[in-house]
């Protein structure tokens, strides 16, 4: 994968697709998990953003490498990349949640306890995706207003885009 495009770190790029999507998909499978008006209405949808932000995590942590390279030693950009690192378990399990909901509510044989389960995990699934977003893109804000992913190769603050 290249690390610019047209002089551009592809890294902020990539991200402002995962800082969108991510967190809209954590919503929809919160509001699947405990509304089943929502359910019916997004049909798919939680399950097919769940697999894009799957696809997502990973592409914006290799490309977040290729501009960690780049910029040299930091603390802060480190705890950015660990940060960035667990995402993508964090959209496998909303992944799991989400097709679990969708093809089980959709055979139409959730039981009581199966929905009531279905919902917690849709909840804390969602839930803890949108702190660890939060948690990514405010490590990168810093390292970014700090100075630190700006400091070498040519890159400045303002290329790398805060995420």
């Amino acid at each position: 994968m290249p690390a610019t495009i047209l002089g551009l770190p592809l890294h902020p790029l990539v991200v402002h697709a995962t800082v969108v999507l991510v967190p809209l998909t954590a919503l929809l499978v919160i509001l699947t998990a405990v509304s089943p008006r929502v359910r019916v209405w997004a049909g798919p949808l939680p399950l097919v953003g769940a697999v894009i932000s799957t696809i997502l995590a990973p592409i914006s942590t290799s490309t977040g490498e290729n501009l960690e390279h780049s910029l040299g030693e930091s603390k802060l950009i480190e705890e950015h990349a660990e940060l960035g690192d667990m995402l993508v378990w964090f959209c496998l399990g909303m992944l799991v949640v989400a097709g679990a909901t969708w093809f089980l509510h959709r055979r139409g044989n959730v039981t009581k306890g199966l929905g009531t389960a279905l919902a917690a995990l849709g909840v804390v699934a969602g839930a803890a995706t949108m702190v660890q977003v939060v948690l990514i893109g405010h490590s990168g804000a810093k390292a970014v207003w700090a100075g630190e992913a700006g400091s070498s190769s040519g890159s400045s603050s303002s290329a790398d885009g805060g995420d």
